[in-house]
């Protein structure tokens, strides 16, 4: 009977198949479904109307199956695709979407499905339309509003009204930053919650990580506020000495005082986006002209690359990024990050491209690279790309796992990513939005915008 009812299953399959011309059948694959660790050995895909219709055992009593949009694996593995949760959209200059577009290709390229962008322009209101609906080419799109800030936010009210000024303008997310004062963050949480819609991003130093998380931060971006809430109680700070993200204080962290951060954020639920390389890059030890030679850097506008080297040049004149200044603090992050994670509080993969020296999708590998260097696992690195941003979007049952009914969103790899992790940095080729893009096309795309920003 059993037998029977496979057969009209591939019987109905095949009668489908001119459905639609995003129907596509992917076989000979291993599946790292991200239901668990478990990988599904041998299996064929079947997509239709850009969901995951069927998966399907291949087994020597397995009916040869047929597709004029068949995919053979050949033996590849197959897992949910990446997210980039800190990625930040350029903005259409003069009406030209040309860098938005690059930038999704390089996402795509990269094997990155999803994104939240999270400083936000009316421009990307469009752009988004036009990615989810499938007018061009790119990852699924989450935008926040333009920033609350020290600039932006005036009083309370005001903060209120931008809230939900920002609701009806269709944005997706809120990005808090630097400078907004108490009062006016609890403004911005009551109206936020009163509207539906979340909020996060940097801890601002009036606000405090102990009433950013009482607030309702939904992610704290950077890993942001909890050095400065682990210092003494009696300790002015002063942004004059302090350094970048006041790294120049940590050798007066208290760490006795984590415990009670950690059990405060557990509790409200709130999610980490680390962005490791960001420090690693921007704020780190190894000189911009090291970073400058990453052969990344040719997919991107050579102004934009001078910028970030003068930046970071700025500050190493300075003398604010020497080893011995920045080395403990960094060790410090990392061992933050450690706990926070070992603590079970969620992780979302965020590398915050393009910023300095964090080419879109390529930076994810950079932090992928570093979460494991930290001692995060393989299964729990990839669950903070895929599972953890499914669950922080309250969509964890359409996207973030490889399982009938979702979203068919997923990308093609020569190795079993749980076992070798460089092996996502080069994609045989994927579905998104059920539509099949091959390694050739990706690798196409990259050397189009590479010529794009030829150095001559």
């Amino acid at each position: 009977m059993k037998r029977i009812q496979f057969l009209l299953t591939l019987l109905l399959i095949s009668l489908t198949l001119k459905v639609s011309a995003q129907d596509v059948l992917v076989t000979n694959v291993n599946i790292v479904t991200m239901n668990g660790e478990e990988v599904l050995e041998n299996h064929a895909v079947f997509v239709k109307d850009g969901k995951i219709n069927k998966i399907i055992p291949l087994t020597p009593q397995t009916p040869r199956m047929s597709h004029e949009n068949l995919v053979d694996g050949q033996g590849a593995y197959i897992f949910p695709g990446l997210a980039e949760f800190h990625a930040h959209l350029p903005v259409a200059d003069n009406g030209s979407t040309q860098l938005q577009e690059e930038s999704l290709w390089l996402y795509l390229a990269n094997g990155v499905l999803r994104i939240r962008s999270m400083l936000g322009h009316p421009t990307h209101v469009e752009l988004r339309r036009r990615v989810n609906a499938g007018e061009i080419p790119g990852p699924r799109v989450y935008i926040s509003g333009p920033s609350f800030n020290g600039n932006s936010v005036t009083s309370p009210e005001q903060a209120a009204q931008m809230v939900r000024d920002q609701k009806a303008a269709g944005y997706d997310h809120l990005k808090i930053h630097p400078g907004v004062e108490l009062d006016e963050m609890l403004a911005i949480s009551k109206t936020a919650k009163e509207v539906g819609i979340p909020f996060g991003g940097h801890v601002p130093l009036a606000v405090g990580i102990r009433n950013a998380l009482a607030s309702g931060f939904k992610s704290v971006e950077h890993m942001d506020g909890y050095m400065e809430g682990l210092l003494p109680d009696d300790l002015v700070i002063d942004p004059t000495t302090s350094g970048p993200f006041n790294l120049n204080l940590v050798g007066q962290v208290q760490l006795e005082k984590l415990p009670a951060l950690i059990d405060q954020t557990k509790e409200q639920g709130t999610y980490i986006a680390p962005t490791l390389t960001l420090f690693d890059r921007y704020f780190g030890y190894i000189p911009a002209d090291e970073f400058r030679k990453a052969p990344e850097m040719k997919y991107l506008p050579g102004p934009l690359i001078q910028q970030w080297v003068n930046t970071k040049k700025q500050m190493e004149r300075a003398g604010m990024l020497e080893e011995e200044k920045v080395a403990p603090y960094l060790q410090f992050r990392n061992q933050l990050f450690i706990a926070l994670h070992k603590a079970g509080i969620p992780m979302i993969m965020a590398s915050d491209s393009p910023q300095v020296f964090n080419v879109p999708g390529f930076s994810i590998h950079h932090e992928i690279a570093l979460m494991s260097k930290a001692g995060i696992s393989n299964y729990e690195i990839l669950k903070t790309g895929s599972v953890e941003p499914a669950r922080y979007m309250g969509k964890e049952q359409e996207w973030g796992m490889i399982k009938e009914g979702m979203a068919a969103d997923f990308v093609m790899v020569k190795e079993n990513p749980l076992e070798n992790l460089e092996t996502m940095q080069k994609p045989l080729g994927l579905a998104i939005r059920g539509v099949w893009i091959s390694g050739e096309k990706l690798q196409a795309e990259l050397d189009r915008i590479e010529k794009n920003h030829e150095r001559n």
